[in-house]
């Protein structure tokens, strides 16, 4: 392990490609990843026609990528990536913060997670955002082996054999009789979480009880967020608002930016999105969502912890087992960071560990246990 990073990182450099239009941009991220021991930037490429070649002479841990390039945007660029040769990309642009759709989808295809570029005074900010670079460039690095096997396996989705492209819903699931249940469902991610809850949000049935989702994202991503799921998926799905009572067949998003908790008040579940300090670096954070359901439902309570690195959920997933709740944690094989689910399995509250094509069906099951019994005619 090299200094400085927690253990699990690699024992290696990180050999990093960076592609960017803009010189200066490239020489910024480049003296910034290389000040961290962990990295070792291989090479920089100016447009995609420099990266193909680039990629292909040093086989890289991990491309960072600008979206918008000449030649070829970096949207087709990255399919080419994905599809040719699977290599975790991490995004550094300023299109996701004008534009959140560009990056959700390139979210969706297989990026591993988003930097936004600075828009204003582009060297201190790069500067200010330096950690967080270099930590998701070493945490990418960790999903190659992953990438490369889905890609082999053909990309299973959740229906069944064959993947399928954003925007496409694979089947449309049936109401399932759990519209009269008073569990609640709370699922946490972060790296990797946009595709990952995509799979699992829209094969959820219409009758869903109601469900919370606290992803790290920023402002501006997570209305988009919601917006995209919604379209594709039989429930509802939106940014939670303050005292918004829950119902069945939907899912609220906690907005960017913004913490998002569980109520119990007057017999009815609220929710409340707020501000506050950051826990284990994040707002939105998972442990305070799982926390706040663990208070609010007890054993009413299902939580799920999906991929992404460090630790946030771990501690508020315990909380919930320890008031009853069922748990589930993604299993590392179908992770693309196996961080935050490793660290609650380790800690002991993860239930059980299924793959992410699995996560419905367990959900299910687990509901069928909660649904109220129907009278004998």
């Amino acid at each position: 392990m090299l200094p400085g990073r927690s253990p699990g990182t690699p024992t290696v450099p990180v050999r990093v490609v960076v592609v960017d239009d803009s010189p200066l941009v490239r020489r910024l991220l480049r003296a910034i990843l290389d000040t961290d021991p962990c990295i070792a930037v291989v090479a920089t490429a100016s447009d995609p026609l420099e990266a193909r070649v680039a990629i292909k002479d040093t086989d890289p841990d991990v491309v960072t990528l600008d979206i918008e390039m000449p030649h070829m945007d970096g949207l087709s660029f990255l399919e080419k990536i994905m599809t040719l040769r699977p290599t975790p990309v991490v995004v550094i642009s300023s299109l996701t913060q004008e534009r959140a759709d560009v990056t959700l989808r390139a979210l969706e295809m297989g990026a591993v997670d988003f930097v936004p570029k600075p828009t204003v005074d582009l060297r201190s900010g790069l500067e200010d955002l330096a950690r967080e670079i270099t930590d998701k460039v070493v945490h990418a690095a960790s999903a190659k082996r992953r990438l490369a096997q889905r890609a082999f396996d053909g990309g299973a989705g959740a229906c069944g054999a064959g993947g399928y492209g954003a925007g496409h819903v694979p089947c449309r699931p049936a109401p399932l009789g759990f519209a009269a249940s008073n569990a609640v469902v709370a699922i946490g991610a972060s790296t990797g979480g946009v595709e990952a809850l995509r799979e699992i949000i829209v094969t959820l049935p219409p009758d869903m009880p109601a469900t919370l989702v606290t992803v790290h994202m920023p402002m501006a991503y997570t209305a988009r967020f919601a917006a995209r799921l919604d379209a594709m998926s039989a429930v509802r799905v939106k940014e939670a608002e303050q005292g918004e009572r829950l119902r069945a067949g939907h899912v609220y998003v906690a907005p960017g930016g913004r913490h998002l908790e569980l109520a119990h008040e007057g017999g009815a579940y609220l929710c409340r999105p707020h501000e506050g300090d950051k826990v284990q670096g994040h707002r939105p954070s998972v442990d305070v969502l799982f926390r706040s359901v663990a208070a609010a439902a007890g054993r009413r309570g299902i939580g799920v912890i999906l991929t992404g690195m460090e630790r946030d959920g771990a501690e508020g997933l315990k909380r919930m087992h320890e008031e009853g709740a069922r748990t589930i944690g993604q299993d590392e094989r179908s992770c693309v960071v196996y961080g935050m689910p490793r660290i609650a399995r380790e800690t002991g509250a993860v239930e059980q560990e299924v793959p992410l094509s699995r996560i419905t069906a367990t959900l299910v099951g687990l509901l069928a246990q909660h649904a109220p019994k129907q009278p004998h005619l």
